[in-house]
């Protein structure tokens, strides 16, 4: 499981190669367990929702919010790549999703199939 986050993290410019359902769903859980508590720790520390801003810290609190956001989504862009790789399809699948409802369920079956054991990404 840390292997998995750690490899997240130091991959997050990397679109070749591949990346495992391990790979992919472990960094999406820690994710959002971390999105969940950070979020409610700082609303509880602010006082009101971090989307508001009143003053000059709340501002902070919004833009420092909007980088780890913007990170987190390079990241999540690049594993989801990897992912596409594992199972033998170009990353442009990830367009898919642009198709309402159906293309999110074709892209979620995508991030469940099983891995290919050679791909044109493989190392």
């Amino acid at each position: 499981m840390m292997n998995a986050y750690k490899k997240y993290w130091s991959n997050i410019l990397n679109f070749s190669g591949t990346a495992t359902r391990s790979e992919y769903w472990w960094p999406a859980i820690i994710n959002a367990i971390i999105a969940f508590i950070a979020a409610a720790v700082v609303q509880n520390i602010v006082g009101h929702p971090i989307t508001e801003i009143y003053n000059f810290a709340d501002l902070n609190y919004s833009l420092g919010t909007r980088f780890i956001a913007f990170l987190v989504w390079l990241a999540n862009w690049t594993v989801t790549v990897r992912r596409l790789h594992d199972t033998d399809r170009s990353g442009w699948w990830i367009v898919i999703q642009i198709i309402p409802l159906l293309g999110t369920i074709w892209f979620l079956i995508l991030m469940l199939l099983p891995s290919h054991s050679q791909t044109r990404w493989s190392n």
